[in-house]
């Protein structure tokens, strides 16, 4: 088949390219920046921003399913930019989806779209929209989320998947980020560290994907309308989490603490100040962040193992070594 993905050069929408094309598909790509690893592998692909929508229209002629991932992520920014990128966007998706009568439509959504700064632990995805988001890009993400499960009707076939914090080898954004702030000595453990999360390896999430839409083309699909969480299904403190990913780097482990309470409210105080004097740069801490460092984050995703057979392909273990062993590759260059 002839597919299109969106964000085709990022973390996951690359990791995703690769599995469709060990299968045998034809694949289209569209992002804002040009990937040598897309012209070596074949792919065809279109460059420019989701908002669009000419552009992303002529990409997405004759394809027919698009796996949509492209998004602005990140815990600081304008609204206007998040808005653009992850609403406008999957606006533009849809729209065109209609107009070249594409039937089958997989969008990357976020557990933090359900996320509302407390404790949430093993729900599964009758857990309602929070009344209000702390952070631009789950709000906007929740906003494109219910885009796209309303438009699914038997003309065109949607579904979504939750992977909760990705990590794996050709992170480029997060990972190095992480080794920085820990590296400047700028990296806290909020409260007992004891609060659990679960992630997801690259792999795994990528897997996720293709499974889902092997689902969406049979009919009647048991998966479209609906929404997902995928993560590895194996809770661990956060602490234990943020120190193994820093042990990939051979950078010690985080030891200093800091209270949860001032934490949330550095994050408020820094949020306001920069909005008041119009700092474009990231604030050290935000109240999201503040929230998800000291908060227990983990869902249930036996639907995604009934509904389409999703099982932990790479283990935890498995995912670390995999990421060591590509820091040192990467380190030697």
């Amino acid at each position: 088949m002839k597919l299109f993905v969106t964000g085709g050069g990022g973390f996951l929408g690359l990791a995703i390219v690769r599995q469709l094309c060990a299968k045998g598909h034809e694949v289209v790509t569209f992002s804002r920046g040009n990937y040598p690893e897309l012209d070596q592998m074949g792919v065809t692909h279109f460059q420019g921003h989701i908002s669009e929508y000419a552009v992303l229209k002529q990409a997405m002629m004759g394809c027919e399913a698009v796996f949509h991932v492209a998004a602005k992520t990140g815990i600081w920014g304008k609204y206007k930019d998040f808005y653009l990128a992850n609403v406008t966007g999957t606006e533009n998706v849809l729209k065109a989806c209609r107009e070249l009568a594409i039937r089958n439509l997989i969008f990357t959504s976020s557990p933090s779209v359900v996320y509302d700064g407390k404790d949430s632990e093993g729900h599964n995805e009758s857990l309602p929209y929070p009344p209000k988001y702390d952070a631009w890009y789950p709000k906007t993400k929740a906003m494109a989320e219910k885009l796209v499960i309303a438009a699914n009707d038997p003309f065109l076939k949607t579904v979504s998947l939750r992977p909760h914090l990705i990590w794996g080898p050709e992170d480029r954004h997060f990972l190095p980020r992480l080794f920085k702030k820990s590296q400047a000595g700028k990296l806290r453990i909020l409260g007992s560290s004891q609060n659990l999360v679960d992630c997801i390896y690259i792999d795994n999430a990528a897997k996720a994907h293709l499974q889902a839409f092997d689902q969406l083309l049979r009919d009647p699909a048991p998966v479209e309308g609906k929404t997902y969480f995928i993560s590895q299904g194996a809770p661990i403190p956060i602490a234990e989490l943020i120190n193994q990913l820093l042990a990939s780097g051979g950078i010690p482990p985080v030891t200093k603490h800091l209270s949860p309470r001032i934490a949330r409210f550095a994050g408020r105080f820094l949020e306001t100040a920069y909005r008041i004097f119009g700092i474009s740069a990231e604030p050290a801490i935000t109240l999201f962040l503040a929230q998800q460092l000291s908060t227990s984050h983990w869902y249930d995703i036996s639907a995604a193992r009934q509904d389409f057979g999703y099982e932990v392909v790479v283990s935890l273990e498995q995912g670390m070594e995999r990421l060591r062993a590509w820091v040192s590759r990467a380190s030697n260059r």
